[in-house]
């Protein structure tokens, strides 16, 4: 098992606040943002007739989905265009046929009143049964049309109840389709069989899932989802990397995506001019069931192999993506037609599948690079991690050292001060 270090913790997080603000060149860049309609979000929210139960902070789990949605109304960016969709909202009987098609659009998508859509939310009441499968065909088609971002987000305190339509295989077919939606799934008080259907609907989809047992955990997801649609859309380039440096491709500025297999490794390339900085992350998703204890590392080494410098971390299970990065600043060259240097970033990890979990297609990767002009002194920050943090080492070592010399002295004087008295 890789071993999280302090190293690769401090390299994580410069590179994540070296990345924040990364531009790509636009001729260059891979992984452009597109679309440039507004960013439509529809809200699929379970009213069946579980959520009169009374376990969300002493109150029934409608009441804590209504106060979270008037919250989110409230913090929706404007440029967003949300509407709210219901499913067993109507139909209280015990026809199956009927309550499995009790799905209704509540507000359509589209420029957002809050008031009116707050007004809709407060007349609901828990009633019938929960179609997930029908509620989330009807959702794609509210959100039918234009280029910009479309997001689901489906809120059920219970599993369908309408098979043979398996909403997990009608995600699947709904991400088939290519029209760039994703459905992200939130759990109320759930039980582990519906944390397995909502997790699989959310990852067919490229989306998240989250257990939810609290209404200010439910305000702030939602909240986070609803800001995540209006976020430029950045569509990662597809890549295959190699077994070996020899062969990987050579990659451009950019956003890219991948599979690597259980115990595999996977070498990407990038050419390093003298005077420029080399700076790369990876993230890995367990998009099935794992065993707890995982890393994964990256490396990057020269092409005959000798590595440079290496950035790594670790996991127990208590999360389904691990990420980690490195950056390698190139110094300067008298010669100003020296070439550039092929440098191979090389991708493993260690997550392992769990009992009876299907090991093809790997784990999806997803790989940011970049390479810009490295600062003025590169060997100075890049050295040990530790960068400009020298003199302050320094300065702690002879601390200590001054420190020890006082004390001792100090002993050494009270201790003749007690043998002469």
């Amino acid at each position: 098992m890789i071993i999280r270090t302090r190293l690769a913790a401090g390299v994580c997080a410069l590179l994540a606040a070296l990345t924040a603000g990364l531009a790509f060149p636009a001729g260059a860049a891979a992984g452009e943002p597109t679309g440039q309609d507004a960013p439509k979000v529809d809200l699929v929210l379970d009213v069946s007739g579980s959520m009169r139960a009374r376990d969300i902070d002493g109150q029934s789990r409608m009441a804590a989905a209504k106060q979270a949605f008037n919250e989110v109304l409230d913090a929706t960016p404007e440029e967003v265009e949300l509407g709210i969709r219901t499913l067993g909202a109507d139909y209280p009987g015990d026809d199956r046929k009927t309550g499995c098609k009790d799905t209704a659009q509540l507000y359509p998508v589209g420029p957002l009143d809050r008031t009116e859509a707050k007004t809709a939310v407060a007349t609901l009441t828990p009633t019938g049964w929960t179609p997930i499968g029908p509620a989330l065909l009807k959702a794609a088609g509210d959100l039918d049309g234009g280029a910009g971002s479309k997001r689901i987000v489906l809120i059920s305190d219970g599993e369908d109840t309408c098979a043979p339509l398996d909403p997990c295989e009608l995600a699947r077919e709904i991400a088939a389709k290519g029209i760039g939606l994703t459905i992200d799934t939130l759990g109320l008080v759930p039980t582990a069989k519906l944390s397995r259907q909502l997790s699989c609907i959310a990852e067919a989809t490229g989306g998240t899932y989250t257990s939810v047992e609290h209404q200010d955990e439910l305000t702030d997801r939602v909240n986070q989802l609803v800001d995540r649609a209006a976020d430029p859309v950045v569509t990662p380039v597809a890549t295959q990397g190699a077994d070996r440096c020899a062969a990987a491709p050579t990659l451009k500025s950019g956003l890219y995506t991948d599979r690597e297999e259980f115990g595999q490794q996977r070498f990407y390339r990038m050419d390093v001019r003298p005077g420029q900085e080399l700076r790369a992350s990876v993230s890995v998703a367990a998009d099935r069931a794992v065993n707890p204890g995982y890393g994964v590392l990256m490396r990057a080494v020269t092409s005959k192999g000798r590595e440079i410098v290496r950035g790594e971390a670790a996991g127990n299970g208590r999360t389904d993506v691990i990420s980690t990065g490195l950056r390698y600043p190139k110094a300067e060259s008298d010669d100003e037609d020296a070439p550039a240097e092929a440098v191979c970033l090389a991708v493993s990890h260690s997550f392992s599948a769990a009992s009876g979990v299907k090991a093809t297609p790997g784990l999806p990767l997803e790989l940011t690079v970049d390479v810009v002009d490295a600062p003025s002194q590169a060997g100075d920050v890049a050295a040990f991690g530790l960068g400009r943090g020298w003199w302050l080492l320094g300065v702690l070592i002879l601390t200590g050292f001054l420190a020890g010399l006082v004390w001792g002295w100090l002993s050494r004087w009270r201790v003749a001060v007690w043998r002469t008295n």
